[in-house]
């Protein structure tokens, strides 16, 4: 049985007040024992605060993303060390906003899932196609040249102690979003390549759906065989948006 996890991506969104706000809104309303995983991934500056905020909660804190490089004279870039040495447990790699907007690879990627691994680190890796390669029947191809690079970087062993997120790019803050029957045709081609070189490894690895997931929408995405929870992005800004996805999460 996979445990559901739902991430609440932040992206660059939030300030000290509005972000002690909203966790005090999710810590007074989630439970202790929750049947779903929570994790929030605000933005790096605030990582610190929110580590604090959370501190003897259930709700697991995350980041947004994490240089490949150890450590170094990489001027504003921070590493997985320091990522797990504030409070993070999980990290987002390959978010489409990263791969579109600052040009990073499918190499780049594995080479950020790799880094977070070594430092104790859950990465939780994104992949997704644009539109115009889905109305080109392309989504499967795309979706396996993304996880191929990670494979072959890291080995099949690895998804074990990772997430995987499947974000159609063309429902990523545009109010469109996957049905659940296009959302779970992806997340079993995951599986079902991650099936071909490991069995066991393939039941237990969780594929999360993201792209424009409500409150409206998160029970029928959910209830899909092979969706495991959600990677959530404005919604998540809003508590009782999030903790009403959650309790979706929670009743699968």
């Amino acid at each position: 049985m996979r445990r559901p996890i739902v991430v609440g991506n932040w992206k660059m969104h939030g300030s000290r007040a509005e972000n002690a706000r909203l966790i005090e809104e999710l810590t007074a309303k989630f439970p202790a024992d929750p049947q779903a995983l929570c994790v929030v991934c605000p933005p790096l500056v605030y990582l610190q605060d929110i580590a604090r905020l959370l501190r003897g909660t259930a709700i697991l804190l995350g980041a947004q993303d994490v240089c490949a490089e150890p450590q170094g004279a990489f001027t504003g870039e921070i590493s997985a060390a320091m990522l797990k040495d504030v409070g993070c447990s999980y990290v987002i790699v390959g978010h489409s906003e990263r791969r579109l907007l600052f040009r990073e690879s499918d190499q780049a990627v594995a080479r950020k899932f790799v880094a977070a691994q070594a430092k104790g680190l859950v990465p939780i890796l994104c992949m997704g196609e644009q539109l115009a390669e889905r109305e080109a029947e392309r989504t499967h191809e795309v979706i396996a040249r993304q996880l191929e690079a990670v494979l072959k970087l890291a080995g099949v062993e690895s998804l074990g102690t990772a997430v995987l997120a499947y974000e159609p790019v063309w429902a990523i803050g545009t109010g469109r979003n996957a049905t659940p029957e296009q959302a779970q045709d992806v997340h079993a081609f995951i599986r079902a390549q991650i099936y071909a070189r490991d069995a066991k490894i393939a039941a237990l690895t969780r594929v999360l759906y993201g792209g424009s997931v409500k409150a409206v929408n998160a029970a029928e995405l959910f209830a899909m065989p092979d969706v495991d929870g959600g990677l959530i992005g404005g919604a998540s800004l809003k508590a009782d948006e999030f903790l009403a996805i959650l309790s979706a999460a929670r009743a699968h």
